[in-house]
Formats: C-alpha cells, sequence, structure tokens
C-alpha cells in the first residue's frame, strides 16, 4: 500500500505569504495538493508548521490525517522524519511512500497514478523534468530508514543524488512550475488566463 506525505509546513519566506492559501482555480494550492493525493490513496499525511493556524481550518473536512511539526524551521528533513516516524507506528501495511509538496499545481492525480503505477524493480520513482529529478517522488519501504535519517535543509532530493542507480524517473515536464516567488504565482496565472 502506498502512503502520500504532502509537506506543507514551510513559511513560504521567498514568497513573502502563505503559499499553502493561494487560490487557483477555485481551491488553495494545499486543496488541490490533498485532493488530488486522496484520489490515488487512502492513507495521506499532510505536514503543516509555520502559519499553521492560517491554513489547517482549510483541509480541516479532508480524509487526511494532519501533523503538527514543531520543527519546521529546521527544514525539509523534519517534516519528512515526523510522517515516516508516523507512518511505521500506525501505518504498518504501507509499503512505500509518496512526497509531494504543494507548490506544483500541475501535480495531478494522474500525475501521481502514474508514478505509483510505473513496474520497475528500482526502489525510487521520481519526476522528471528539465534534465532532473525531483518531487512527486515515490520511495520503496528500504528507503525509509533513509528518509528518517535526513537532517536539517535536506529534503527527498538529497536520497535521489546518492541513490541515482536505483531511481526510475518518470516524465512530468510540468513539474518545473512551482511557486516559490511572487513572479512564479504571476507567470502561472497569466499562462492559465491565456489558456482560457
Amino acid at each position: 500500500m502506498t502512503a502520500v506525505i504532502i509537506l506543507a509546513a514551510g513559511s513560504s519566506s521567498r514568497f513573502g505569504s502563505a503559499k499553502q492559501n493561494l487560490n487557483y482555480k477555485g481551491e488553495t494550492l494545499l486543496q488541490l495538493a490533498v485532493n488530488n493525493a486522496v484520489k490515488v490513496s487512502d492513507t495521506v499525511l499532510v505536514v503543516l508548521g509555520a502559519n499553521r493556524d492560517d491554513i489547517e481550518f482549510s483541509i480541516k473536512d479532508k480524509p487526511v490525517k494532519i501533523l503538527y511539526n514543531p520543527l519546521w524551521a529546521e527544514g525539509m528533513a523534519s517534516g519528512i522524519r515526523l510522517a515516516i516516524e508516523k507512518l511505521q507506528g500506525d501505518y504498518l501495511a504501507i509499503t512505500q511512500v509518496m512526497i509531494m509538496l504543494c507548490d506544483q499545481p500541475f501535480a495531478d492525480a494522474a500525475v501521481l497514478r502514474n508514478l505509483m503505477e510505473t513496474d520497475t524493480e528500482k526502489g525510487i520513482i521520481a519526476s522528471k523534468y528539465n534534465d532532473i529529478v525531483g518531487v512527486p517522488v515515490l520511495f520503496k519501504a528500504k528507503y525509509f530508514p533513509y528518509l528518517i535519517a535526513l537532517q536539517g535543509k535536506e529534503g527527498a532530493k538529497k536520497l535521489l543524488e546518492l541513490h541515482l542507480d536505483d531511481v526510475e524517473p518518470v516524465n512530468f515536464p510540468l513539474g518545473s512550475v512551482d511557486i516559490d516567488t511572487t513572479a512564479d504565482w504571476d507567470n502561472l496565472n497569466n499562462q492559465s488566463d491565456q489558456n482560457e
């Protein structure tokens, strides 16, 4: 069974406000990520941290487990550790985990399902865009100890780099669209307006 972890604990310092609450086509970015995740998995963990009180209300009615990461300022690794430890304690049937962010608006259910259904002996199945591999990314259970060992600002990307020979890349060109700055957000909305 596959669990999905949505990392949404950051302070959006480069953006200037909680980008989890940005409204895109009628949903916040976090709601969009959650709605796509629950279409492909019955076990969805959402890790919140900074701005929790301003964000949590938007997904209170969703069938997800909300985890609060008090160490969010340490970096992405702390949220990954928290979620994997929760899975290993309470969700023993989970054999693989997908890690996704809430700032990739095109990481829809079809993209997530494609990663989950990729038939490979490799232990990591990662999205490929801009000649790199990244999130969303799926790790099989043998990588759980490695995920728990991550420290500081390290995200799952470090494991991809260290174990590149065990990574199965899956093309996701629109994975390069993520919202880090207000310019990114403006570009996304401008493109959407042009496509309508």
